[in-house]
């Protein structure tokens, strides 16, 4: 399998990793394809799909424009966004990779289709561009999920894989090397990432993840508000937070605050990642929260002998179960409903769990298994197209399943009756068989029995 643990966990910016990462990295890479550009006149993206229909809301509209200013997901400051993109509208002119200017306006170089879909996937994105002697390039790009594109026809391109020692394709092939070799799931996946980077580069790398992935939880349970997008949902868990804290030393307090502390975790990233805050995609961003609460938990309440060596155990480990997800089924919401968000996450986060407190790899399979079949089914439906309601909420409660299906792991020998390719193959089938409008479009469910603002697209 060519992907890496920083595949999935990339550090990003909200609200959105298929609808906001995505169609920022699909945006500066085709300006850097087709440079040099200084003789460029004209710049045109087209959205459609799930990408028309809930752009507004997921910010994808503010994500192409700062792609085509040479803006990254990693690199560009959350809080100058809205400056940033205010001053290139009022000039009327985008200055293209931050370096050659051209004009802009709204309707006329961006365009949402929203009865149209494009042939490979829900979320597709076309750019075109022209020169001053009048030829135009076009090219046709594909938000996968997680931060993931692909440009039009790029799948069928052969790609040469990096050899490494432990090759998988399914939960059963990854098991079967275990037992060859007598390594955990973590072992044999620090191993296939040193093909790629030295042990070094990769304990720095999984740091810094959980580094943001901290300091995102910390903002959020600090950050009061309101968040945008006209909903006027208010920011919740930095005052249940100040509760929960009063109620440590109160004997009338439920033994279940510590869980309540995990689900305010979970919302705090997500209420970050709402407020297009800088979010770890993990796998996505709508499901950002629930690795970084369940990673907290085993930091603080586990009290882990070796917390750091834990933490990295359970990224690698979470890692191979949103690979196998996103191989054999999918990560995306406009693809395969929440279940493949909120429930990858959670299975991920359980799996990293039991990895962590030194469970056997049937005990991780067994872990991961629970948490996606407890999802199964689970729409993406999205008020006004926005990643608040029932998104911020959801987070809470996975991060809360993820903990319970570790626990149940833990108790038992490995041994369970549903394997994880088997529901991992379910799931994708229950995405293929849901219907367009519970898949990130916010026509159906939720989205349409709350009334709410109108997100009118351009």
């Amino acid at each position: 399998m060519d992907m890496s643990v920083f595949d999935l966990f990339k550090i990003g910016i909200g609200p959105s990793s298929s609808h906001t990462v995505g169609p920022m990295v699909a945006a500066r890479r085709f300006l850097q394809d087709n440079a040099p550009l200084d003789d460029v006149t004209e710049v045109k993206a087209e959205l459609y799909g799930s990408l028309a229909l809930t752009g507004i809301g997921h910010a994808t509209d503010k994500a192409v424009l700062l792609g085509l200013m040479g803006e990254t997901p990693q690199g560009v400051n959350p809080a100058q966004v809205d400056a940033q993109l205010a001053a290139a509208e009022a000039a009327g002119q985008l200055a293209l990779l931050g370096q050659h200017a051209v004009p802009f306006k709204r309707g006329t170089h961006l365009i949402f289709h929203m009865a149209e879909s494009l042939p490979e996937h829900p979320n597709g994105m076309r750019f075109t561009l022209t020169r001053k002697d009048g030829g135009a390039t076009s090219k046709v790009y594909y938000s996968v999920g997680g931060g993931f594109i692909r440009e039009e026809g790029e799948e069928a391109a052969a790609v040469a894989a990096i050899a490494v020692p432990y090759p998988f394709g399914t939960m059963d092939e990854l098991l079967a090397h275990g037992v060859r070799s007598g390594l955990t799931i973590p072992q044999m996946l620090r191993a296939n990432e040193c093909a790629r980077i030295s042990d070094e580069e990769l304990n720095a790398g999984l740091d810094k993840i959980w580094h943001v992935m901290r300091d995102c939880i910390v903002r959020g349970l600090e950050t009061p508000g309101q968040l945008p997008g006209g909903l006027n949902v208010k920011r919740r868990a930095a005052s249940l937070w100040t509760q929960a804290r009063a109620n440590i030393s109160n004997p009338n307090s439920l033994p279940h605050d510590a869980m309540h502390q995990v689900s305010l975790y979970a919302m705090a990233v997500n209420e970050e990642n709402a407020a297009g805050g800088r979010v770890v995609t993990a796998p996505t961003n709508g499901a950002a929260g629930i690795i970084p609460a369940v990673l907290r938990y085993y930091a603080e309440d586990c009290k882990p002998s070796d917390p750091a060596t834990g933490v990295r155990n359970f990224m690698l480990t979470a890692a191979a179960i949103g690979m196998l997800c996103k191989r054999n089924a999918s990560i995306s919401g406009a693809e395969i409903g929440c279940q493949g968000e909120v429930g990858v996450a959670c299975a991920m986060a359980a799996a990293g769990l039991v990895a962590a407190l030194g469970g056997s790899n049937g005990q991780i399979e067994n872990a991961a298994e629970i948490g996606i079949e407890h999802h199964l089914g689970m729409t993406c439906d999205p008020i006004g197209g926005l990643v608040q309601i029932p998104c911020i909420e959801r987070n809470g409660m996975g991060a809360v399943k993820a903990i319970t299906a570790a626990s149940l792991a833990l108790k038992g020998d490995g041994t369970h009756f549903v394997s994880l390719d088997e529901v991992i193959e379910t799931m994708r089938q229950t995405g293929a068989d849901m219907q367009a409008k519970y898949k990130e479009t916010s026509l159906g469910g939720l989205a349409i029995h709350v009334i709410t603002v109108n997100h009118a697209a351009c």
